[in-house]
């Protein structure tokens, strides 16, 4: 199998501090990722790209592979992920060892699961896709937003100011949670969004971002909620 997950946690998180092992319900936030990829069946290698002994060891305690630590330079506070993904693929190539896809997968994403892994990666390899990633519906139409600016609002499309919400078109943002790439289309364009890339959307409840003490509440009330379902 020709698949590798990499699963990027650098030690530096800066808002939440040691986000990337922090508890989440009673588990190291990681490890919901890891077990996913895990059960999901695709991976030759569900690996753990780290400059952090501690995460290495949580990793591994969970059934992640941490071959080699990431280097200084893509564990800074300007390192890309796609930088992060480059140097995983380039390390494992120095050790014979290629890959024809591969899942880059945020460590703070305890809501992925195998069956979404699967999905993405089928709509991946069958529409021959360069990526393909989780995204979700914006819950009010981006046409009808405003600014804010100096407490006086203003329209960002006033063509729409009066336009009915069902007769705009819906629009998606990126769930922050996997990509799930054509390695060789990765390695030519060095990009993890490019023009040929693929969505698959899921529900509000499916996904939070994870930046503050109270998204990491919200999330935990999110995941509760849909285990109690």
């Amino acid at each position: 199998m020709s698949n590798v997950a990499i699963i990027t946690a650098r030690g530096g998180s800066k808002r939440i501090p040691r986000k990337n092992i922090r508890l989440f319900l009673g588990k190291p936030i990681i490890a919901y990722g890891i077990e996913a990829a895990l059960q999901s069946g695709l991976f030759a290698d569900v690996m753990v790209s780290t400059d952090d002994a501690e995460i290495a060891n949580v990793a591994r305690q969970y059934g992640a592979s941490v071959p080699f630590l990431r280097s200084a330079k893509a564990a800074d506070d300007f390192a890309t992920t796609a930088d992060v993904l480059t140097e995983v693929l380039r390390q494992y190539e120095q050790q014979h060892h290629v890959f024809e896809y591969a899942c880059c997968l945020y460590p703070t994403a305890p809501f992925v699961t195998p069956d979404l892994l699967k999905e993405a990666f089928a709509t991946l390899s069958d529409r021959e896709f360069d990526t393909v990633y989780p995204v979700q519906r914006f819950g009010f139409p981006i046409q009808r937003a405003v600014f804010l600016r100096d407490a006086t609002v203003q329209w960002v499309q006033p063509e729409h100011a009066l336009t009915r919400s069902q007769d705009l078109e819906p629009a998606y943002h990126d769930a922050g949670q996997f990509y799930f790439v054509n390695v060789a289309a990765f390695q030519k364009s060095h990009r993890l969004i490019t023009d040929n890339s693929g969505g698959i959307v899921i529900s509000e409840m499916a996904a939070h971002d994870i930046d503050n003490e109270e998204d990491w509440q919200v999330a935990e009330l999110k995941f509760r909620m849909n285990n109690e379902q």
